[in-house]
């Protein structure tokens, strides 16, 4: 048996003027050398838990407080925050507001150096080439990525080689390629170097590959601490509380259903699991044949709209540049030589890996910056001879950070601003369909920085949206969200329509570039790598590596199966489902032997 690395007895936490605390008696045991996902909707009290293991609850956030925490073998509430420190290291959510120092390198020591450890440039070094960063050791901190200052802040607290480690959402703001990275890493501390690993996380596929237990939050209470399998097979569960399972998972719960089995006993029987990886899927499918191709035809291209229409051309970029110089004087190339033709009603995502130029290009066409050479024309107007004010009539940028939008201490007050400064006819008017469009009405007097995350993205999007906009341009509109707020968020991106013509986002959101997107541009080191359907761009295994890009496991599963054509969501994948001949499942126990047996896990398909 492991032994206790962190104990938290009956701890309860509610913050200065709530009367609903946001920790409720909750318990847990973490062993040393676990690697935990704690889950749950926005809200369910995940990220004040993990602030209760490194001191901050009590010590820093004021509230009424009851419980006892130990780690290890520190009583929590009188070791304070700078002891615990040296045992547990902590990358939070907001983590741009863990880098205080002005260079990369500067940044990585800055812990070990204050702590007076002889090694800390040796220990800065070693955080840095383990998350890929020793190459701009020397760059400043403001020139990063926002995926690049996230690896810089988990870098900065394995400087400290803390016995544990505590992320909230490692992956945020991360393309695919540096997520998997990331969690290879945390893997390699925590199998080699016995480190206790704690992450929150909403990317169920991650947290199949890598965790071994879960614990599961709904507001404010632990409802239950399983082994990962086991917590992720209980479908029903997540689902009620907007907690997705692996897309491979839910597609395999959708088959028990079909089959008329009671989702409610889904806790009938503790051996009746499901697949949770890609791997495990594969073989679950393939072991009774439960799949048949219904037609063979060949996956639809979609071509996009000959470039030489330009009656509704909104963008038209050619051989556009984008260069800043650095505090040391040097020129730096960010976009090089970008030619765009975007039209009235499509749907674009703009995907790559981190420092790719997405963020760079969409502010490029929003007007904040102007191109270094080159030209480029947005709603029929040159962006060179326009105001950031006057292309604010034509585009509404919304910030991979929404609360960089606000400035006043409510939502109504929020939208108002922007509609007062432009002078907009029949404000009023406008302003109340904003807050109904955007299910804001209730919330129209809270404070837009004091919103969850869903929340605040729906007030950013109803700033811009109000502008009555020809281009609405958003970056990572979905980071920082549960899959449940996401997938509204989607219908929200959908309902766009009515108001912009054309909706362009940055993202490395591959779930929703395949549901959502009707054209994909494909960037890498400042340059367009492709310009196609998702069809076109998926089916291209070469550009996906190249950009550090990745198929979501359900395109695999589809793939792997011999499909026709690959599946973006999991209605197109069942629509392929067919029993085997003679194989019907019509008995409770018949169907728990097929879930529950290992030959389906690990038999050859």
């Amino acid at each position: 048996m492991s032994e206790p690395i962190i104990q938290l007895s009956n701890i309860s936490f509610t913050y200065p003027g709530d009367e609903v605390p946001v920790l409720d008696q909750v318990s847990l045991t973490v062993n040393k050398g676990d690697f935990i996902a704690i889950v749950g909707s926005n809200g369910s009290g995940k990220s004040t838990l993990c602030k209760c293991i490194n001191g901050l609850i009590p010590h820093y956030y004021t509230g009424e407080y009851t419980g006892d925490v130990t780690v290890c073998g520190l009583a929590a509430e009188a070791a304070g925050v700078a002891e615990l420190s040296r045992y547990v290291g902590y990358v939070y959510q907001d983590f741009e507001n863990q880098l205080v120092r002005p260079t990369v390198m500067d940044d990585v020591m800055f812990t070990p150096l204050n702590y007076g450890y002889k090694d800390y440039a040796a220990r800065g070094e070693r955080a840095l080439r383990m998350m890929g960063l020793y190459g701009v050791k020397d760059a400043f901190i403001w020139s990063l990525s926002g995926g690049q200052k996230h690896l810089l802040a988990l870098a900065g607290a394995l400087a400290m080689d803390p016995e544990v480690l505590v992320i909230d959402e490692p992956v945020s703001q991360l393309d695919p390629r540096h997520a998997r990275q990331i969690y290879d890493i945390l893997q390699h501390l925590n199998e080699v170097l016995g480190k206790t690993i704690i992450v929150i996380e909403h990317h169920a596929e991650f947290i199949a590959d890598y965790c071994n237990e879960v614990v599961l939050m709904d507001r404010g209470r632990m409802k239950w601490k399983l082994p990962v399998r086991e917590a992720l097979s209980s479908v029903e569960t997540l689902l009620d509380l907007g907690i997705f399972p692996p897309q491979v998972t839910q597609a395999a719960w959708r088959v028990v259903c079909q089959h008329s089995i009671d989702p409610q006993k889904e806790h009938a029987h503790k051996d009746q699991l499901l697949p949770i990886t890609l791997e495990e899927a594969i073989h679950w499918f393939a072991a009774e044949e439960r799949i048949e191709a219904k037609t063979q035809d060949k996956p639809m291209i979609h071509h996009q709209t000959d470039i030489k229409d330009a009656a509704n051309t909104l963008i038209l970029a050619e051989d556009v540049h984008l260069s800043y110089r650095t505090i040391l004087k040097k020129m730096q190339s960010v976009l090089d030589g970008v030619d765009l033709h975007i039209h009235s009603g499509e749907s674009i995502a703009i995907v790559g890996n981190n420092g790719a130029g997405k963020s760079s290009l969409l502010k490029l066409i929003a007007g904040i910056v102007k191109p270094t050479s080159g030209y480029l024309q947005v709603n029929g107007h040159d962006v060179r001879s326009m105001t950031p004010e006057k292309m604010a009539r034509h585009t509404a940028y919304v910030y991979q950070n929404p609360e960089e939008m606000f400035i006043e201490d409510s939502v109504e007050k929020e939208i108002a601003y922007y509609l007062n400064a432009h002078r907009v006819q029949g404000k009023d008017q406008r302003l109340e369909g904003m807050l109904q469009h955007f299910r804001l009405e209730e919330l129209r007097d809270k404070d837009a920085r004091l919103l969850s995350g869903g929340q605040q993205r729906r007030t950013a999007l109803a700033i811009g949206a109000a502008m009555e906009p020809a281009i609405m341009l958003l970056d990572e509109p979905t980071a920082n969200l549960d899959i449940a707020t996401k997938q509204e968020m989607q219908h929200v991106l959908a309902s766009l329509k009515d108001k912009v013509e054309t909706v362009i986002i940055a993202t490395h959101d591959m779930q929703l570039v395949s549901e959502w997107a009707t054209r994909i541009i494909v960037m890498h080191q400042g340059v367009v790598l492709a310009d196609g359907t998702k069809e076109e761009i998926f089916a291209d295994g070469r550009l996906l590596e190249r950009a550090g890009l990745v198929s979501t496991k359900l395109m695999e599963l589809s793939l792997a199966l011999g499909l026709p054509r690959i599946c973006y969501t999991l209605e197109e994948f069942l629509a392929f489902y067919s029993p085997a001949s003679g194989s019907e499942l019509t008995g409770e126990g018949e169907v728990s032997t097929w879930i529950s047996s290992e030959k389906r896990l690990t038999a050859s398909p």
